[in-house]
């Protein structure tokens, strides 16, 4: 995976109608017309543990997916969210932390699906139920270029739900930067105010609040139907 040259397969973005400018001060607000959705932590249930349990001592396991990352695999994987290469990174982390603590990052990447294990409980359904709706269903994440594609491999009905996604690592943006935020809007041709953004990290709830955008911290799919419903999205509710 990581020594076979980058595929840029999926859709970045679909050609759609301009939703309009941004609300100013009193104005009624306008009706949602599109939704966007962060992928790890929101579709798709990511878990690091999940990949290394069973593979690497216990032990290792445990610090590794430590909240306070004393391994540093989430800073380095931040980094190659932000567009930096796993070959050129890989150097530093290993000359940082060591050869065995970069054998595991290697095994890490090199099977990044088994990260990967499931869509989230009730998502696959809220995003046909928001297309059936006739609103625009778009993905925004902060993802590594060299490991994206497994996303749509695995779940091939995301790429079919999806209108378009932008890539962190593709762009050399990363949220919570306004830029990839406008980015967005810019490339899926439509309107801050007329669009929803769903994320798990309250940071990137707050880089989407200053550009303009509606957004909710995600927590379940019953949740964000929710939160839809009561901006007057006509959403059936569901058990």
């Amino acid at each position: 995976m990581l020594g076979a040259e980058i595929r840029i397969d999926w859709p970045l973005y679909t050609d759609r109608q301009t939703k309009g400018g941004a609300m100013t001060g009193m104005q009624t607000p306008q009706p949602i017309h599109d939704v966007i959705f962060d992928f790890c932590g929101v579709l798709l249930d990511w878990q690091c543990r999940a990949c290394l349990q069973g593979h690497f001592d216990q032990a290792i396991v445990d610090r590794i997916c430590a909240d306070d990352d004393p391994c540093g695999f989430y800073h380095y994987e931040d980094r190659m969210d932000a567009g930096e290469d796993f070959a050129d990174l890989i150097v530093e982390y290993q000359a940082e932390y060591g050869e065995e603590l970069a054998s595991i990052f290697r095994y890490y990447i090199k099977h990044y699906g088994d990260a990967l294990p499931r869509m989230l409980p009730g998502m696959e359904a809220l995003l046909n139920d928001i297309r059936e709706a006739g609103l625009g269903v778009w993905g925004l994440t902060n993802w590594s270029h060299e490991t994206f594609h497994i996303a749509f491999e695995k779940f091939p009905q995301l790429e079919r739900l999806l209108n378009g996604t932008v890539v962190s690592g593709v762009e050399k943006m990363h949220k919570p930067n306004a830029d990839i935020y406008e980015l967005a809007l810019r490339r899926f041709d439509i309107s801050a105010q007329t669009s929803v953004f769903f994320d798990d990290t309250a940071k990137n709830i707050d880089g989407a609040h200053a550009v303009g955008l509606h957004a909710f911290r995600f927590t379940d799919a019953e949740q964000a139907r929710k939160d839809l419903q009561g901006l007057g999205v006509a959403l059936p509710t569901r058990d």
